[in-house]
């Protein structure tokens, strides 16, 4: 289970970074999320969920014990605090955005929150 929650979650995690490092402009345009005058923020955010999705694969795939990722623990830390804070902005503090946008971001928040739950009932991080 615990192989197959780091998978789940460092693929979730490379695939967004790429998008936000790699089309900085594209990404939040396609997705019908907030635009930017310049893409600092969007391109350090992406290269730290990216950096994250690349340290969940050293946790799953470490050859020895000397090497250490980011376990599941961290990753749980990570998401449950990413999916909240990105949920209290969607019911607190409410972009105008199309219906395309907020139905992004409301499935970001669910899909992350909910990995992090899935991840804590597993109890797998328990046995780092």
């Amino acid at each position: 289970m615990k192989s197959t929650l780091l998978t789940i979650d460092g693929i979730v995690n490379l695939v967004v970074g790429a998008l936000l490092l790699l089309f900085p402009a594209g990404t939040p345009r396609l997705l019908g999320l907030p635009s930017v005058q310049h893409y600092f923020y969007t391109t350090i955010l992406g290269g730290v969920i990216f950096g994250i999705g690349l340290a969940l694969f050293i946790e799953l795939f470490r050859g020895n014990q000397h090497t250490r990722g980011l376990g599941l623990a961290g990753a749980i830390v990570i998401n449950l605090c990413g999916g909240g804070v990105l949920l209290w902005w969607l019911v607190f503090k409410p972009f105008e955005l199309p219906l395309r946008g907020q139905l992004v971001l409301w499935a970001v928040a669910i899909l992350v929150l909910g990995i992090g739950l899935v991840e804590i009932i597993s109890g797998s991080w328990k046995k780092e």
